[in-house]
């Protein structure tokens, strides 16, 4: 199997597990990986997800080059088929978009070693990005005469300043883990021994607030990013109304006036 689900209390844990091709995704791995997140999407009692790959060599180098060449069937016709059959016919890019899934739970990539290529385009649709010291970071699709296709151009932008992203961009240049710490790009780096332990730490964090509110966080996040200001409050406004009376807004405000621990059940 290319993909290992497993979960722990509210946590979904997501490997990539392809580590004799550096966690490269093939055609079956990237459906297997998209079952996976569904799984976790669909499960209530999952709350928080981690992403990481196997290994101590890579996250994930991208697509496997050895298996997506070109095929015969012309672009401009399986560019208007679904997701799965496009990415039969070839344009298996379309697989790594996670858009589609509709994901509001909080992703956290856990990146030990290679994130490159398609792999970093994985780690930038993630909400929070943790890396050992030993993870490297590129988008190197020049090199070999293409481009970033899934959202490396524009995440890449947002997520660190625009000199930097165009000289990744550009020349296909590496970074290592703490140049990737103090440009933005990741929150915390840590050894690789205590990568997966700090990475469960803040998705247990994460879990023990009120899932709704942190769903709808994410879910603002998303909505407000390319949206007027006045628009964006408004959104947020409505999403406030939509929280105001939830059972777990009510028993986060009883359990502080009781001083305990709220028990929070995503109602």
């Amino acid at each position: 199997m290319t993909i290992h689900y497993g979960k722990s209390e509210h946590v979904a844990i997501v490997t990539l597990d392809r580590p004799e091709a550096l966690n490269a995704l093939d055609l079956d791995s990237l459906k297997a990986l998209r079952a996976a997140l569904a799984t976790a999407r669909d499960d209530d009692d999952v709350r928080v997800i981690v992403l990481t790959g196997a290994g101590s060599k890579s996250f994930c180098v991208g697509a496997d080059l050895k298996n997506t060449l070109p095929p015969q069937t012309s672009f401009a016709s399986s560019f208007v088929r679904p997701v799965d059959r496009a990415a039969a016919e070839g344009i298996y890019v379309r697989m790594m978009d996670l858009t589609s899934l509709r994901l509001f739970k909080p992703l956290i990539a856990a990146i030990n070693g290679y994130c490159l290529g398609g792999g970093l385009e994985l780690a930038l649709q993630c909400d929070l990005r943790i890396a050992s010291d030993t993870a490297m970071f590129g988008l190197p699709e020049p090199v070999v005469a293409s481009i970033p296709a899934v959202c490396g151009i524009q995440a890449l932008q947002k997520a660190v300043p625009s000199a930097i992203a165009m000289k990744m961009l550009y020349t296909g240049l590496r970074i290592d883990a703490a140049y990737a710490e103090r440009v933005g790009l990741v929150s915390d780096v840590v050894g690789a021994a205590v990568l997966m332990d700090t990475a469960l730490q803040m998705a247990n964090t994460i879990a023990a607030n009120g899932p709704l509110a942190v769903q709808m966080i994410k879910k603002i996040v998303e909505t407000s990013s390319n949206v007027p200001l006045a628009q964006a409050i408004e959104f947020t406004e409505l999403a406030w109304g939509a929280m105001r009376d939830s059972e777990d807004r009510v028993e986060g405000r009883v359990a502080f006036a009781e001083k305990r621990s709220p028990r929070f059940k995503g109602r």
